[in-house]
């Protein structure tokens, strides 16, 4: 199954939380392994913490519990405005070509980055996703990463700092969970080298339903 965010894709509601958007994935999977990646991956957690029964395995691929400091939220709240005022100014195609030319995506190809995809998007959808998900709008879950006992593949990109030191430090408190740094990729890992990831989550997969 793969399943759009509020606001992306099909899903064109994107005045959906994060805890809303977490409870809509568990109403909508059959009870199994759930992957998410980014935006994907804090949806995912909330799932996961607020529905654990559903999920037996959970992947985060470039994720982060939130951000600790209630002042940097505000802060980034503020910039996710911003941004959303500027999809709106752009036009989706020039906003796609505009964030795509982030650091962030260096190593990720036009092809493989989907563009006529993305362009489906409105702006509309994707200002609303980050006034309501948005990073600064999460309420930073690390005190209950504890609560996770299901088994948990922590996933990043070592040219992608940022996210390898918070998926080192989720690893760090999920009892259950792995932390696998792909190499010569940075934020869209899964993406940038397709064969290694389906490799790594292969193994991993038949590793942890092997143990149950």
């Amino acid at each position: 199954h793969l399943l759009d965010a509020p606001g992306h894709g099909y899903s064109i509601n994107g005045k959906r939380s994060l805890q809303e958007a977490g409870n809509d994935v568990a109403d909508t999977m059959p009870t199994g392994v759930l992957v998410g990646y980014s935006m994907g991956a804090r949806i995912a957690l909330h799932t996961a913490l607020q529905h654990p029964e559903r999920v037996e395995a959970l992947v985060l691929v470039s994720g982060t519990a939130g951000i600790d400091s209630a002042d940097e939220r505000t802060v980034r709240r503020a910039s996710d405005e911003t941004l959303a005022l500027r999809i709106s100014e752009l036009g989706i195609p020039s906003f796609i070509d505009e964030w795509l030319s982030n650091l962030m995506f260096n190593g990720l190809s036009r092809e493989l980055a989907d563009i006529p995809s993305r362009c489906t998007n409105t702006s509309q959808g994707l200002g609303d996703s980050l006034r309501f998900a948005g990073t600064g709008t999460q309420e930073p879950l690390w005190d209950q990463l504890r609560n996770l006992t299901m088994p948990v593949l922590l996933i990043s990109g070592v040219e992608d700092q940022k996210f390898t030191d918070l998926a080192s430090r989720m690893n760090s408190l999920i009892p259950n969970s792995e932390h696998h740094t792909m190499k010569n990729v940075g934020h869209t890992c899964h993406l940038e080298d397709v064969s290694s990831f389906a490799t790594l989550l292969h193994a991993w997969l038949l590793r942890v339903q092997g143990n149950h």
